[in-house]
This record gives C-alpha cells, structure tokens and sequence, in this order.
C-alpha cells in the first residue's frame, strides 16, 4: 500500500496524488457483490422538507452503498475472505467474507488482512487480526477498532482509515479504552470490538490537486463568512474586502475558537474518563 503519483500532464495532475491500492484483492476491478449493494439516494444537504440544514453539499459521482456488517453477529461460524476491495463511501477499505453455510458479507478490513485469510466472530474466537470478539475476552494492550459503545449496538468508533484504539484496563463489568485522539473512554466490558487497525493509513497523505475531485465527492466550494451578505453571515457585509469585524463565528452566531462544543449534560459524558488535549487554537479567554 502506497501512494502513486500521476504524470503531470496538466496542473491537476501534478499536484494531484491517489491510492495504490496495493492491499486489494484486485486492484484493476470494481466488482462488488450485488447481493450486498443497495442505491444510495444523493439529498444535497437537504432534509426532507428540501431545506438545506447542510451547507456546500451537493452533486458527486454516483454510488452505491455495500451492507457492511459492523455488528458482526454470526458467532461461532468459521469465515474466509474472499477479497479486500475498494470502498467509495468510506476512507478505509472494505473485506468480503463468505461463511461455511455460504453466506457472504462485507466488514471494515483491518491492516494486514488478505484474501485467503479465516476470520471469526464470538466470544470463543482467537484474538488475532480481523477477529471481532467482546472486551473482556481481549489481552490488555492489543490494537482493536469497530468498537461498541453500547452491547449488541455494532461498532461505531475507530472505523475510518488508520484509525485504532487500544484496550489499556479491565475492571469487573467495566474496560476502558484509548481513543485516537488521546481521550480514555469507559464502555462495557460486553461491548465488542475487532483486532486490529483499520486499513489504508496512507488515506491521510493523499493529495486531491485540483478542486473538481472534491466535486466529485459531492462537495460544493466553500464561501467565507466575510464574503457574503449581513443577512446571511455575522461576519459579512461592509463596503469592500474586510476582516469580519469580530471573532470568527458560524452562521448562527456560534464562536469557532476557544469555545467548548460539548454538551455539558451529553448522558456519554460520565463515561469520560480523560478528555483530549486540545486544539492548538484552544485558548481559555
């Protein structure tokens, strides 16, 4: 796995990087299962009442949706995967595996895992790669992702390129877990979670070189606040270019640096045992 860069044929291309795609099965082909695919309809940031609650959204390539299995529930039941493949509504890559009573479906592939490979989930399941097992039948220290905030509800946290938590207590009932950005986070201990880092960490070194690939993302430019009217932006208005007039703000008013964005009363926040550094721009005024 790497990073290929393009001829520079146009300004684009020169700047711009993409994906080896060296970890997938078959890197040359886009044929996902199509007992697994569903259409995913595009909403343009809009709810469905057509107001836009969402802004710069709007347009993108056409996808559609693979079923990944994030609760991995068959327990118990041996698997071998097929293939790792390419996923465009996700950064990480996805694996389809196939179950001795040959049923198939996809789940988040981990770094390392290939076709070939058998993988199983449940509590009896070794704690290797690709394995999804529950928090208290994993060694402390191990690299998990795909993990669950509450039992039975399927993995939420550490499922996008590169990303893992580790497993670094176990009490009674209770595990804690640390998270990416440096947050230790208490969950049950009956919550489950997969061996392993997620795949295609290069995703963050990827360079797109020209803004029509964000178009094809579905992504719309962006307007500063200062550019627009007073009547859609605090910060807009005034005759000629100007710096805003006060400190940068959303739309509604809601201040973008130094101001806490967490709810005080969020019931998660209990479960909080260290909260994460902050931002660079974090200021206590």
């Amino acid at each position: 796995m790497g990073i290929r860069q393009y001829k520079p044929t146009s300004a684009g291309r020169r700047a711009g990087s993409v994906s080896d795609f060296a970890e997938c099965t078959f890197p040359k082909v886009n044929a996902p299962e199509k007992s697994l695919l569903v259409p995913r309809k595009k909403r343009g940031g809009r709810n469905n009442q057509g107001v836009v609650t969402v802004r710069f959204r709007g347009g993108g390539h056409k996808q559609m949706y693979r079923l990944v299995d994030f609760k991995r529930r068959k327990d118990g039941v041996a698997s071998k995967v097929v293939s790792v493949e390419y996923d465009p509504n996700r950064s990480a890559r996805i694996a389809l595996i196939q179950y001795t009573d040959g049923e198939k479906a996809y789940i988040l592939a981990p770094l390392g895992l290939k076709a070939g490979d058998n993988i199983m989930s449940g509590a009896e399941a070794e704690p290797r790669i690709g394995n999804c097992l529950p928090l208290s039948r994993i060694p402390l220290g191990l690299t998990i992702h795909n993990v669950e905030l509450q039992p039975g509800r399927g993995g939420q946290i550490c499922r996008s390129a590169g990303c893992s938590a580790t497993l670094t207590n176990r009490e009674g009932e209770w595990a804690q877990i640390t998270l990416p950005s440096g947050e230790v986070r208490r969950i049950s201990a009956r919550c489950r979670a997969s061996i392993g880092s997620m795949s295609n960490p290069d995703h963050m070194n990827i360079s797109l070189g020209k803004a029509g690939r964000k178009r094809w993302m579905g992504r719309k430019p962006h307007q500063r606040g200062t550019s627009q009217n007073p009547v859609d932006h605090p910060m807009g208005g005034g005759e000629g270019r100007s710096k805003g007039g006060r400190h940068p703000c959303s739309p509604r008013g809601v201040l973008a640096k130094g101001g806490k964005t967490r709810k005080k009363r969020k019931p998660s926040g209990k479960s909080i045992v260290r909260r994460r550094k902050p931002g660079p721009h974090y200021t206590t005024i």
